[in-house]
């Protein structure tokens, strides 16, 4: 056998052996993002954008495709969730701040506007998650509103 088929032959072991480890799985409770939808009301329509092209990245609640059984895919998608509720994450609204919170939209609304999000790779496959320019108005409206609602809530002092 020479070293070529050697080589072909290990990196091929290690591809098998590897599909039986995966990183831990971003499957809470879908009733985690309760506090976040009662707290911000949004409308139905924007609810449904939330669900298909927000919650997977920016909640406890990941819907994974077939594709995600497959290492080292299931660690790159992995890192875009852990990153992503890094960032933004609707399970853990009631923990933060008026002020935080306020902040959160104004990312929301600048990733939205300038079409940052949802990311691309999340898009490619995930084409109901691609936004027209009505559902990124919508989602803005939205946003905007709620921003105003924690600009008047009451101050800490």
């Amino acid at each position: 056998m020479t070293l070529a088929k050697k080589i072909l032959l290990g990196v091929l072991v290690l591809f098998i052996v590897a599909q039986f480890f995966g990183p831990e799985k971003n499957e809470g409770q879908l009733e985690s993002i309760n506090a976040f939808l009662k707290e911000t009301n949004p409308p139905e329509d924007v609810k449904l954008i939330l669900k298909e092209a927000c919650n997977d990245c920016h909640s406890d609640v990941t819907r994974y495709p077939w594709y995600n059984n497959i290492t080292p895919v299931n660690y790159w998608l992995a890192g875009h969730v852990k990153d992503g509720k890094k960032h933004f994450n609707v399970s853990n609204w009631e923990g933060n701040s008026v002020k935080r919170k306020d902040h959160k939209f104004e990312e929301l609304i600048e990733m939205v506007e300038d079409k940052s999000m949802p990311l691309k790779s999340y898009t490619i496959t995930h084409s109901e998650a691609k936004l027209s320019d009505k559902q990124i108005k919508s989602v803005i409206d939205w946003a905007k509103l709620v921003r105003l609602k924690y600009s008047l809530a009451p101050k800490p002092e």
